[in-house]
């Protein structure tokens, strides 16, 4: 009997320093990878205050995923939440008590959008900032313009973080949602015509089309939790006998010309936003990419 007592309390002592091991390489790992400091170095643009950049700026922000992380009213949100994993969250990009708005430099935003920086230097945690490095100057000035005129909204929103369990990942290279070393540098692109194939491809770089869909839009696997429905085929050959209305009303209600409904894992809530101009631009898009098996990159 003394035996077995000794076996389990030295079985016992052994998972507790194995745990404590575990929680010391999760730790230093994590914060190694938490506290790294990335180049802050931006191009200088600065917030356009006219009415129609502003307006400009509203759109960009309803309509390419700004307001399904930070709010509608852009007041901050949390959008998953686990004491184990993470907390992931949109801080509040107002002026009001909890907000960043009051904070921040013009080059603090532009290093945010464009490089998933903060302004002391560490990456974000979540951020499309690979994303957006498509936005042209003239749409980051106008987003600019818009967050600059925001009405104040008293909203405390929790910041992102981990849990123990998303530290050891972190630490193990196994989540990979640390946004400054993924995300290339700011390409400053040319404002696209309007109307075009050419501004269609442009929506889907900023709207984050292609991270799903893939550059060639034939669907495949999507990186993220388990569970999550494959990407669908967005070239002719996926959309088949789809018309541009039938696109336009996928986009609105998100049901297909067969009136099933869409994954709400895809954001069509949010791209119904968009104005009937920028889906006949991703629909003559769509048309023009190589038709491709699915998956078939």
């Amino acid at each position: 009997m003394k035996m077995i007592i000794r076996v389990l309390r030295a079985l016992v002592l052994l998972l507790v320093v194995a745990f404590a091991c575990l929680a010391i390489f999760a730790y230093i790992g994590s914060e190694r990878k938490l506290n790294k400091k990335y180049d802050m170095a931006v191009k200088t643009i600065s917030a356009r205050t006219d009415s129609a950049s502003i307006a400009r700026g509203e759109h960009l922000f309803q309509t390419i995923s700004c307001s399904l992380c930070h709010g509608e009213d852009a007041g901050g949100a949390v959008y998953s939440q686990s004491r184990m994993v993470a907390t992931m969250a949109g801080p509040n990009l107002t002026s009001g008590r909890g907000g960043v708005g009051a904070q921040r430099s013009d080059a603090d935003y532009v290093r945010a959008i464009t490089r998933g920086v903060r302004h002391d230097g560490t990456s974000l945690i979540v951020m499309p900032s690979e994303v957006f490095t498509h936005l042209t100057e003239s749409d980051l000035g106008a987003l600019l313009g818009y967050i600059r005129r925001l009405p104040p909204i008293d909203r405390e929103v929790p910041p992102s973080g981990f849990g123990p369990m998303g530290r050891v990942l972190l630490a193990a290279g196994k989540m990979n949602i640390l946004v400054a070393p993924k995300t290339p540098p700011y390409e400053s692109p040319a404002d696209p015509p309007s109307g075009t194939s050419e501004y269609g491809r442009y929506l889907a770089d900023i709207a984050g089309c292609h991270g799903c869909h893939g550059y060639g839009l034939s669907g495949g696997p999507v990186a993220g939790p388990p569970g999550l429905p494959p990407a669908s085929n967005l070239t002719p050959t996926g959309l088949g006998q789809w018309t541009e209305a039938d696109f336009i009303r996928a986009m609105r209600e998100g049901k297909r010309p067969d009136g099933t409904t869409l994954d709400e894992f895809m954001p069509w809530k949010v791209f119904r936003k968009m104005n009937d101009a920028d889906l006949q631009a991703l629909w003559l898009y769509l048309r023009s990419v190589p038709a491709k098996a699915f998956g078939n990159k």
